[in-house]
Parts: C-alpha cells; structure tokens; sequence
C-alpha cells in the first residue's frame, strides 16, 4: 500500500494521539483508585469513636480525627477536580483521534 507523506504524518500524529490517551487512561485509573481510597477511608473514620491513626512513612501515629479527616475532604475534593480534568484531557483526545482516524481512513480506501 502505496500512502502519500501527508498521510505518513497524519498516521504518526493519530499514534502519538493514541499514546497519550493511553498515558491518560493509566492515570485516570491511578486518581479513581485513589479517590476511592480516600473515600473508603473517610467512611472508616466517620465510624470510628476511639483514636485515629495515620501512616507516616512506615510508622503509624496517632493523630487528630478532625484533622485527619480535614485532609482526606481536602484529598477528596484535590482528585475528583484531578479527575474532572484528565477527563476533559481524555474527551479532547478521543475526539482528535477519531477525527484523524476517520481522514486516514478516508485517504487509505
């Protein structure tokens, strides 16, 4: 198959295109994993009466509830606007992709 050097570059640009969304998806489920720590573990400490304790490095402390529970809303709110954005990175992607996949497609038939 026989293509001409604009259609070389945009077969190269779509697979750049295509790696990045890759990079973005592996990200994205990195943050909702996180996220959903984060939740799970503000559930926990919304039940819990007694001492609260946070991992610091490798040794566990004793800490504030109402403090540590302020960092994990903060956290909360941090990654969900982090979602919210790779998100909107991701929809972008896509929709290039397919827009020059669908020109590549056009030029190889």
């Amino acid at each position: 198959m026989d293509v001409d050097k604009e259609t070389q570059e945009k077969i190269q640009e779509l697979q750049g295109l295509e790696q990045n969304l890759q990079g973005i998806l592996m990200q994205k489920q990195a943050f909702q994993m996180e996220l959903t720590e984060t939740e799970n573990a503000l559930g926990e400490i919304s039940k819990t009466e007694g001492d609260v304790f946070k991992m610091v490095g490798q040794i566990m402390i004793k800490s504030d509830k109402t403090k540590v529970e302020e960092d994990l809303k903060k956290k909360q709110e941090l990654l969900a606007l982090r979602l919210k954005s790779i998100d909107s990175q991701e929809t972008d992607l896509s929709k290039r992709a397919e827009e020059l996949r669908e020109e590549v497609m056009k030029k190889i038939k």
